[in-house]
């Protein structure tokens, strides 16, 4: 397969800058196989005379791709497409990936579902504009209950606070509201033929994240808890809380090979995500 039948040119209507317009061709390649793990990209050099731009601009895309740990770069070597033993990954490029299918689903268990609205908002924006196209688009979220005690958010000495757990609460319904809003619209616009949103609680806490992405690929993390200054009610409270940006996601499909844990990890993350919504989630707190 030659340069030019796996990255597709500049788009000259296309909004965002050549650095990003690089980027995305990079990386749907990655993600679809076209370049394998460990594969040598290639040379800025020659990326720069393929897209007939600077160097910098090239620079640029690649380390958009590094950021998002795509790939890594070897001091006079190259850019090398990460090793699949390398698990860490960053979820937005495959939820866009994701929304190329027919039918797209989303399931999410989680502590507020802030990472989630900002990973979805480039892929739904791509199906406002009309460069995506999915048939349905399903989303199904798990949140633990914030107007029951919880091990976290607290104050900073572990007790539990009303006023803390509300304020979380406002955060998560805030995130949530945003994503049904969005979804939804592409519906009323015709843009897709079905979109559901769908939130439910449970009683327990959230020390991880898990993303179900086309029942195929899972992304899990833990999340680091951190002690921190917040605003509750007018002042400065310093509180537990968790910090979901802030974890590292792992990323296993159920095409993964027979000696890797990738696939029964998968199918139990699927199997234990149905159970909690089937038996003890219940419908989110308005």
């Amino acid at each position: 397969m030659t340069e030019a039948d796996v990255l597709g040119p500049i788009d000259p209507d296309d909004p965002r800058p050549a650095s990003q317009q690089i980027a995305s061709h990079l990386r749907a390649a990655i993600l679809m196989g076209r370049f394998a793990p460990g594969e040598r990209l290639p040379s800025q050099y020659e990326l720069a005379e393929r897209y007939d731009v600077a160097r910098e601009t090239v620079k640029a895309a690649l380390r958009i791709l590094r950021d998002e740990r795509l790939i890594v770069t070897r001091q006079g070597s190259g850019a090398y497409v990460r090793s699949r033993t390398e698990r860490p990954v960053g979820l937005r490029p495959h939820l866009e990936a994701a929304f190329e299918r027919a039918q797209v689903s989303i399931d999410f268990a989680g502590f507020s579902g802030e990472t989630l609205h900002g990973a979805l908002q480039e892929p739904l924006d791509k199906v406002r504009i009309g460069r995506l196209a999915p048939e349905t688009i399903a989303i199904r979220v798990l949140l633990p209950d914030m107007t029951i005690p919880g091990v976290v958010p607290a104050l900073a000495n572990a007790r539990d606070d009303e006023s803390v757990r509300a304020r979380s609460a406002n955060i998560a319904r805030r995130h949530m509201d945003a994503i049904k809003d969005s979804v939804h619209e592409l519906a009323d616009l015709g843009l897709v033929r079905e979109a559901t949103v769908e939130v439910r609680a449970h009683g327990g806490s959230a020390p991880m994240k898990l993303y179900i992405v086309n029942r195929e690929e899972v992304f899990f993390g833990f999340y680091p808890i951190v002690k921190h200054n917040v605003r509750v009610n007018g002042r400065s409270v310093a509180i537990l809380d968790v910090m979901g940006k802030d974890s590292t996601l792992f990323h296993f499909t159920v095409s993964d090979g027979d000696e890797g844990i990738g696939a029964p990890f998968a199918e139990q993350a699927q199997q234990w995500f149905d159970s909690v919504w089937n038996t003890i989630s219940y419908e989110y707190p308005s």
